[in-house]
C-alpha cells in the first residue's frame, strides 16, 4: 500500500495530483484508462474523500482527465486538435453518381488481406465479442429446434423477435407493434428495401457529407443518384441546408444516420431530429433511418429515434445487430412507417425469408438480459479506445492534422493537410500491413481527398499502436516532402 508523505509541506490533494501525472507521463496510466475510485484511492493513501475529490477537480480543470456520468474519472486524450464544424467552407452539391466503386472495392479487400492490422472497418463487436455467450445460447436453441432450423422462416421474421425489439421501441416512447417489425439480413437489406418502396431509377436521394460508403454503393446499385448535404462534426445534418437541399433539387427520399452519423460520430439532438421530420413531412419527402450505431453511444442518453416524431408515416427506420453483437449473424430489422405493404412485397420478392437460427438464439440473447449488460462493457471499451486512438494520432502524426470526437460509434474521422491525398496513402499503407479508409469513398464529388477514417473499434494491443505510429510516418511523409517542394 503506498501512502503519501504527511509531513511534507505539500498539500495531500496535491500529492494526489503528482501521483497520477506522474503515473500518466510513465505511460502507467494511458488515455482512456479508468482512474481508481474516490474511496479506492482515499483508502490506498490513507486520506479524506473529499481530498482525493479535490485533486481530482484540479486535475480535470487542467485537462488531463475527465468524468463520465455514473463512471468515474479517466485519462483524457492529450495534444488532440478536434476536427471543428466549418460551414463556412462547404460548396453545395448537384445530384451525381457514384464513381468510386474501385477503392470502395479495394477498401472491403484489405479488411481480409493477411497480417494487416485492418482499421478500415468500423466493427466496433471486435472491441468486446459475445461469441463464447451467443454459442452457448446458440446450442441451446439447437437442442430444441432441432429440424426447424434448417427451414424457411415466416417472411417478416421471427414473431418472438419481432415482439421482443418492438417492446424496445416501446421504452424510447415509439408506437412500435410487433406486426410493424420486418426482419431482414441485416442493415443493409432493410435500407434497400427502403430505397425501393420510395424512389426509382434515376431518382435524387439526398445522404450526409461525409456518407458511409456502403450507402453510396448501394444507391449506385439501384440506378439512384445523390446529393450531398451539410453535415456538421457535432450535430450532425444542418436542417437548413437540407431545407435549401429540398429546393434546389427534386429530392425523392432521404437516408440519414439521424443518431451517430458514420464517418464523423456526429448526434443530431432530439430536437433537431424533431426539426427535421417536421421539415421531411412538410415537404412529403420519406426519410429512411439508419440507427444502427444508436446502441453504441458515448452521451448520458440514448438518442431517440426519428421516428417518434413522424405524424404521416414518413420515417423508416433500419437497424441491425452487426454493430452491437454479431455482424456474420445478418440480422437485421425495418421498421416501415406508412410502406408496411410494399415493404413486405419487396422483402417475399428479394430474399423470402430470413435465416431462423441466429433471430432465435439473439432472442434469448436479449430476453436473458445478457445484450443489456454486453452493450454496456462495449460502450465503455469503445469510449477509452477512443481516447487512446485520438492520443496516439496526436502524438504520430502532424501537428496540423484534426481528429473528430464522436459521440459514439466505432470511427475516428481524421484531417490531413490540403495536399495529402489519403487515396495515395492507401495503398502505401497495405504494403505496410496496415489498411485505413481514405476519405474520397465516403463523398461521390471527392470532397474529402485529404481525409480518411481510422477505427478504433479493435481489442487493443501493441500491433494496434504500431499501426498508428506507421501511418503516421507515412502521412509525416508526405507533408516533408511538400515543404521540401516549397
Amino acid at each position: 500500500m503506498q501512502l503519501l508523505d504527511k509531513s511534507s509541506s505539500d498539500f495531500l490533494y496535491q500529492q494526489v495530483i503528482d501521483f497520477v501525472e506522474n503515473q500518466h507521463r510513465n505511460g502507467v496510466l494511458r488515455p482512456g484508462d479508468k482512474l481508481p475510485s474516490l474511496r479506492k484511492l482515499s483508502k490506498q493513501f490513507g486520506i479524506s474523500v473529499p481530498t482525493v475529490k479535490q485533486a481530482y477537480i484540479e486535475l480535470e480543470r487542467q485537462g488531463i482527465i475527465f468524468a463520465r456520468p455514473q463512471s468515474g474519472y479517466f485519462i483524457k486524450a492529450q495534444q488532440a486538435r478536434t476536427l471543428l464544424p466549418m460551414r463556412d467552407r462547404w460548396s453545395h452539391s448537384v445530384p451525381a453518381e457514384i464513381k468510386c466503386r474501385s477503392l470502395i472495392e479495394q477498401v472491403y479487400e484489405a479488411i481480409h488481406i493477411p497480417n494487416t492490422v485492418a482499421l478500415g472497418i468500423s466493427n466496433p463487436v471486435n472491441a468486446h465479442p459475445p461469441d463464447k455467450a451467443l454459442a452457448r445460447l446458440m446450442r441451446g436453441v439447437l437442442s430444441k429446434v432441432s429440424e426447424k432450423a434448417v427451414s424457411y422462416g415466416p417472411v417478416n421474421g421471427d414473431p418472438k423477435l419481432r415482439l421482443t425489439l418492438a417492446l424496445r421501441y416501446q421504452e424510447y416512447g415509439v408506437d412500435v407493434q410487433h406486426e410493424d417489425v420486418i426482419i431482414t439480413n441485416g442493415a443493409q437489406e432493410a435500407i434497400s428495401i427502403a430505397l425501393q418502396c420510395v424512389a426509382e431509377k434515376g431518382d435524387v436521394i439526398a445522404v450526409e457529407s461525409p456518407c458511409y460508403f456502403g450507402q453510396l454503393e448501394l444507391i449506385e446499385s439501384l440506378g439512384m443518384k445523390v446529393v450531398e448535404v451539410y453535415t456538421c462534426t457535432e450535430d450532425g445534418v444542418c436542417v437548413k441546408e437540407l431545407e435549401k437541399v429540398f429546393n434546389e433539387h427534386p429530392v425523392k427520399a432521404c437516408l440519414f444516420s439521424t443518431a451517430i452519423n458514420n464517418p464523423l460520430g456526429s448526434m443530431m439532438t432530439n430536437e433537431q431530429r424533431k426539426a427535421m421530420v417536421e421539415l421531411i413531412e412538410k415537404y412529403n419527402i420519406p426519410l429512411i433511418e439508419d440507427e444502427v450505431y444508436s446502441d453504441i453511444y458515448f452521451t448520458q442518453n440514448r438518442p431517440i429515434p426519428a421516428q417518434l416524431y413522424s405524424k404521416k408515416g414518413l420515417v423508416m427506420t433500419c437497424s441491425s445487430f452487426s454493430k452491437t453483437t454479431a455482424p456474420g449473424y445478418r440480422i437485421g430489422w425495418l421498421l416501415p412507417g406508412k410502406y408496411e405493404e410494399e415493404v413486405k412485397r419487396i422483402k417475399r420478392a428479394q430474399s423470402c425469408s430470413t435465416a431462423m437460427l441466429p433471430q432465435w438464439t439473439l432472442t434469448d440473447y436479449i430476453m436473458s438480459g445478457e445484450y443489456e449488460r454486453h452493450i454496456q462493457v462495449l460502450r465503455k471499451k469503445l469510449q477509452n479506445n477512443c481516447e487512446r486512438m485520438r492520443a496516439l494520432i496526436a502524438e504520430h502524426f502532424p501537428s496540423e492534422v484534426c481528429i473528430s470526437k464522436p459521440s459514439g460509434g466505432s470511427v475516428l474521422w481524421v484531417r490531413c493537410r490540403s495536399h495529402v491525398d489519403t487515396s495515395k496513402l492507401f495503398h502505401e499503407a497495405i504494403e505496410q500491413g496496415v489498411s485505413f479508409a481514405p476519405g474520397n469513398v465516403f463523398s461521390p464529388a471527392g470532397k474529402y481527398n485529404n481525409f480518411m477514417r481510422i477505427s478504433y473499434g479493435v481489442q487493443w494491443k501493441d500491433s494496434v499502436e504500431d499501426a498508428i505510429k506507421i501511418l503516421g510516418r507515412i502521412v509525416n511523409k508526405y507533408n516533408n516532402n511538400e515543404k521540401t517542394a516549397k
